[in-house]
C-alpha cells in the first residue's frame, strides 16, 4: 500500500484529506503542520508520496518539495493550495513535484494514480 505524508498547517484540512486518501486505498502514515516537521517526518517515515500545501507557516511548500524530492527514495510530491494560481508550471518543475492541484479539485482528482508508487 502506498504510504502518504500530508503536510498542511490546517488540522481540519489534514483530517479531511486523510479520509479522502484512505478512501482511495492510500495509507496516510503521517501528518505535519510545518516544513520543519515535514522534513523530520519524511526522514522517519520514508513515505512513497507527500501532499504539500504551498503556504506553510515556516517555509513555502515549493521549497519543501524541492528538498523532499531529492531524498534517496525519491518520494512523489503533489503540491496543493486554496489559491488555484498559487504556483506556476515553472515552480512545479523547479521543485521536482509531479504537479499542482487546487484543494477544491482534490476530491475529483485521480489521487491514487498520481500518488501511488509505480
Amino acid at each position: 500500500m502506498t504510504k502518504i505524508l500530508v503536510v498542511d498547517d490546517d488540522p481540519r484540512f489534514r483530517q479531511s484529506v486523510r479520509r479522502l486518501l484512505v478512501a482511495r486505498g492510500l495509507d496516510v502514515v503521517g501528518e505535519a503542520d510545518s516544513a520543519a516537521a515535514a522534513a523530520a517526518a519524511a526522514l522517519d517515515l520514508k513515505p512513497d508520496a507527500v501532499l504539500i500545501d504551498v503556504g506553510l507557516s515556516d517555509d513555502d511548500g515549493v521549497s519543501l518539495a524541492a528538498r523532499l524530492t531529492t531524498l534517496p527514495w525519491s518520494p512523489r510530491v503533489l503540491l496543493t493550495s486554496t489559491d488555484p494560481e498559487a504556483v506556476g508550471e515553472d515552480d512545479v518543475r523547479r521543485s521536482g513535484a509531479l504537479g499542482f492541484l487546487p484543494k477544491l479539485d482534490l476530491p475529483d482528482a485521480p489521487l491514487r494514480q498520481l500518488l501511488a508508487a509505480d
